[in-house]
């Protein structure tokens, strides 16, 4: 009896404040959905007024793995970005901010962008100023850029943080529009560039690795002379290598040119473009050096791509150090001819294949492995080695290039019902490099072979 009391007692008390409990959560739910609603309103306003604006945040994340079976020195050779032999890399985790201007009209406009990258290609892409070792006369430079040189991460090896752009962009309504960019950028220069949506395949050409510039710092204008013609004209500077990969703080008085045209047919289907740089070395030495690019695209049919490029380089009064020069200053030369062609099977599904001829004339150019000569300094140390002596070596030598790949859009193909895997692409990699010296046989610059074979996959997912 006693304990049905209290039990009694207890439900009633339960229930009561059940009641008020509910009661005054009604209140709070009705108060809480009230601060929730207007919060919600003024993010939904904020991002409202940030889509209006124009303004875009972005990126992607990209990695790969290579096998390689003639290599033990974890190194693909001269082979860059796709270096590391049998291992797996994470090469770009890319985020971009941008504001991007119009291209026509009669009002004028202002945007910028700025890029931000981590991973193994960021060696690549970072902005020296000054080389470890002035090109002319061989003196140790301890003096190299503060752009983004020095932010992170030696102790790594091979993973590193570049910032390849930031600039700031105007547009002009003078004449047919005039668009003029200040800052640090990308190259426009040739056919594939660094950011890796850009390029069908995971490894790249010679004359990109090796024959063109990857970033410039300066000025460029793009002007669209009628329907068929477009131009650009700018002026680089802050590099001690004729204007390649300038940054802010070194070699700021040494400037040079860059320019270029581009010809569209009617049918948007063929284009034809020349550009080029040309510049002082450094402002320790007048010496000329200059390059220029010829891209012909052409569709061949709706689904059918192909790409024809030309580029030719030269740098003048070089001190060379290589198996056939040590310590011969003279001037330098090099240039090649790559053609790619595409194939769409489906709107989900392409293939392509790449060959290419490079002559590095001097051994100026080429470096096996590409990462421990860019990670080499002014002591001959290169971090890629974890600190152990410089093991990179070059020589004059032609090189030869053969790559098959597809491009696969997996998400349709596997269902993948989540948003943000909607643009993957997958590209599975076969290549195939020889080298052949031209003055001396006992350069092996693939693991002590004259050629190899290559097998990668990787993939790229934007966001």
């Amino acid at each position: 009896m006693i304990y049905k009391t209290i039990y009694k007692n207890q439900m009633t008390h339960a229930v009561a404040g059940g009641l008020l409990l509910g009661m005054s959560s009604f209140g709070i739910e009705a108060n809480t959905n009230s601060v929730m609603g207007n919060i919600e309103s003024s993010s939904n306003a904020f991002m409202n007024a940030i889509k209006n604006s124009g303004i875009r945040f972005g990126g992607w994340v990209h990695g790969g793995a290579t096998f390689n079976p003639y290599q033990t020195d974890g190194f693909n050779g001269p082979v860059t970005f796709a270096d590391q032999a049998n291992r797996v890399q994470m090469n770009q985790l890319n985020f971009f901010l941008e504001r991007a201007v119009r291209t026509e009209g009669k009002d004028w406009d202002i945007g910028f962008r700025a890029d931000f990258m981590f991973g193994t290609d960021a060696i690549f892409t970072q902005a020296y100023g000054n080389p470890p070792f002035d090109i002319n006369d061989g003196r140790p430079l301890a003096d190299r850029g503060n752009w983004d040189l020095g932010i992170c991460c030696s102790s790594l090896r091979t993973y590193g943080i570049a910032i390849p752009q930031a600039y700031a962009e105007v547009y002009a309504p003078v004449g047919n529009g005039l668009n003029i960019k200040v800052g640090h950028f990308y190259t426009p220069i040739g056919y594939e560039t660094v950011p890796a949506p850009n390029n069908f395949f995971y490894t790249h050409a010679y004359t990109m690795q090796y024959g063109e510039p990857f970033t410039h710092m300066g000025v460029l204008s793009n002007y669209t002379i009628n329907k068929n013609f477009t131009a650009m004209a700018g002026a680089i500077g802050g590099s001690g290598t004729g204007g390649w990969d300038g940054n802010f703080d070194k070699q700021m008085e040494n400037w040079g040119g860059i320019g270029g045209v581009t010809w569209t047919s009617d049918d948007r289907k063929t284009s034809f473009n020349v550009s080029g740089t040309g510049s002082t070395t450094s402002t320790r030495n007048s010496s000329f050096w200059g390059m220029y690019s010829i891209v012909l695209k052409h569709m061949l049919t709706d689904k059918t791509h192909l790409v024809v490029q030309h580029d030719h380089g030269f740098a003048d009064n070089v001190l060379l150090a290589n198996l056939k020069y040590g310590g011969v200053v003279k001037d330098a030369e090099w240039y090649g001819v790559n053609m790619h062609l595409y194939y769409d099977l489906t709107p989900d599904l392409s293939i392509g294949a790449r060959g290419e001829w490079f002559r590095d004339r001097d051994g100026f150019r080429v470096i096996a492995p590409g990462r421990v000569g860019l990670a080499t300094n002014h002591l001959g140390n290169s971090y890629a080695l974890g600190g152990g002596t410089q093991l990179a070596i070059s020589t004059p030598a032609d090189y030869y290039a053969v790559t098959v790949g597809a491009n696969w859009k997996a998400a349709k193909t596997l269902n993948l019902q989540w948003k943000g895997l909607k643009n993957l692409n997958i590209r599975p990699n076969f290549r195939y490099d020889r080298a052949e010296s031209l003055h001396t046989a006992t350069y092996r610059p693939f693991g002590g072979n004259k050629d190899q074979f290559l097998f990668s996959l990787d993939a790229i997912l934007p966001f």
